[in-house]
């Protein structure tokens, strides 16, 4: 009778080993393959944008009003948080807390296929997934923004679906839609599980109510009506696919297919045992769908959308490998392990002119203005503002909110009559109210060029005088009053 409790004892001793192995393995491989991310000062205009907010935030601002985006708050936040421990100047925090981030998404992965496969499964989800995350143009992949940040919460929605845990899982699945809108869309594995569960409705109404919660304090804490605006009715011009479809299947193409190359080791397996494996994992597969159409959603196919591929795909190539001949999972590992190390030179040794561009052209608006002035960059790269150390003169921290240009739409439909609804008002009374100092036309023949602009070109006219040009955009200090 004595003996009886040693078997939980040596159940507890082998889940503390096995963890107490994997999660350095699992932190190390994380940290290899954010290294890149570390090596540039930004990766990409989402991370200025976000450094941007920060710093305004951190000024006394209100997000949806002093300052917007079509993004929910938690990500803005997160760099707030991170700027007021370690400061402003260096996007350095956030990088730490991408490592994290990827850490925890893999190590929830890592569980979740223990629990359901076994000890090796579950190692396999973790490494395959770190190899593959990578796998992408490195200003996707390594920047820290939105689809970094709501992999951990799709892989809890699902971890905590997966125990039963529903009011744990709708928390999750907020988060994930707080972070960024196509977060949401992990609710529909959560959902089949649901289904599976046998008590669907106690366990409806626990997953509603998480759900439901932090998106009504997120609401709350910031401006209801301006969170609803920006957050979900106020994008239909930006999900279009008119005006720009061989620019958006182009990059479609192109993207879907690095992401190809870097699950060279996933494919074979998944695409081998597709018959005899879908069944035995729906919720995995439901998971792909709707992450696929959430990459679909908007029709702009930026390659960092592709993110949310990466977990379920890892998952589903670690159900096929279980039941394939044990070489198979060695050269999925390896394959995988050369597809990220191409991944990791190229985001290592990739040059980046924009960034160069934007540096000097932040070196220009920094000797031209004094700390406490106002200054507009006309175009779509926010983080001059913050490479400057200077304040926007608006709200609207690029022209694609004003415009339609979002996303990189080439097509006719930008201009003023596509411009988000009522920013032109607003944007008008900003430059009434504190007028830049400089303004800086960064559109370099663009669709939203200055000829386009009538509104800005007449401001412009008759107030300001160009004083000079840094790479092709031009710089215009206001006239002295005679």
């Amino acid at each position: 009778m004595l003996a009886l409790p040693l078997a939980p004892a040596r159940t507890v001793v082998t889940r503390t080993a096995y963890w107490a192995r994997l999660l350095p393995a699992l932190a190390a491989l994380a940290c290899v393959t954010r290294a890149p991310s570390f090596a540039r000062p930004l990766w990409n205009p989402d991370e200025g944008y976000l450094a941007v907010q920060a710093r305004l935030l951190a000024q006394g601002g209100h997000l949806y009003e002093t300052v917007v985006d079509r993004k929910p708050p938690l990500v803005p936040w997160l760099y707030e948080a991170a700027f007021a421990v370690c400061g402003s100047g260096s996007l350095t925090p956030v990088r730490v807390l991408a490592v994290l981030a990827q850490t925890l998404t893999a190590v929830l992965l890592a569980s979740l296929a223990r629990r359901r496969w076994g000890d090796t499964a579950g190692r396999t989800a973790g490494v395959l997934y770190l190899l593959v995350s990578v796998g992408l143009n490195p200003e996707d992949a390594q920047a820290a923004t939105f689809e970094v940040f709501i992999l951990p919460c799709t892989a809890a929605a699902l971890w905590c679906a997966d125990r039963g845990r529903w009011g744990a899982a709708g928390a999750a699945v907020a988060c994930a839609f707080l972070t960024k809108q196509t977060g949401g869309a992990v609710l529909l594995p959560v959902a089949w599980l649901l289904h599976g569960a046998g008590t669907p409705r106690a366990g409806v109404l626990r997953l509603a109510v998480g759900l439901a919660v932090p998106v009504g304090c997120a609401a709350l804490a910031t401006d209801p009506a301006g969170f609803l605006f920006w957050t979900v009715t106020g994008s239909a011009a930006y999900a279009s696919f008119t005006g720009s479809e061989l620019h958006v299947l182009g990059r479609c193409l192109t993207n879907t297919a690095l992401l190809a190359v870097a699950c060279a080791g996933l494919l074979p397996p998944v695409l081998r045992t597709l018959r005899t494996a879908r069944a035995a994992a729906t919720d995995l597969w439901l998971w792909l769908a709707s992450s696929a159409a959430a990459v679909a959603l908007g029709f702009h196919f930026f390659g960092h959308y592709y993110l949310q591929l990466t977990p379920p795909a890892a998952l589903l190539a670690t159900a096929a490998l279980r039941i394939l001949p044990r070489e198979r999972l060695t050269t999925a590992v390896l394959t995988s392990v050369c597809c990220c190390a191409l991944f990791l030179t190229w985001g290592l040794l990739a040059p980046r002119p924009e960034l160069a561009h934007a540096q000097r052209l932040a070196a220009a608006l920094a000797h031209r203005t004094a700390p406490a002035d106002r200054v507009l960059v006309w175009g779509i790269h926010p983080e001059t503002y913050w490479l400057a150390g200077r304040t926007p003169a608006t709200r609207y921290l690029t022209a694609g909110l004003l415009t339609n240009y979002s996303g990189g739409r080439d097509g006719p439909q930008v201009g003023e009559q596509y411009a988000v609804e009522g920013t032109w008002p607003v944007f008008r009374a900003e430059m009434a109210a504190h007028a830049p100092v400089l303004v800086v036309d960064d559109s370099r023949g663009k669709p939203y060029a200055l000829d386009r602009i009538p509104s800005l070109s007449r401001l412009l006219g008759a107030r300001y005088e160009e004083v000079g040009r840094v790479d092709g955009a031009v710089l215009y200090a206001r006239t002295r009053r005679r």
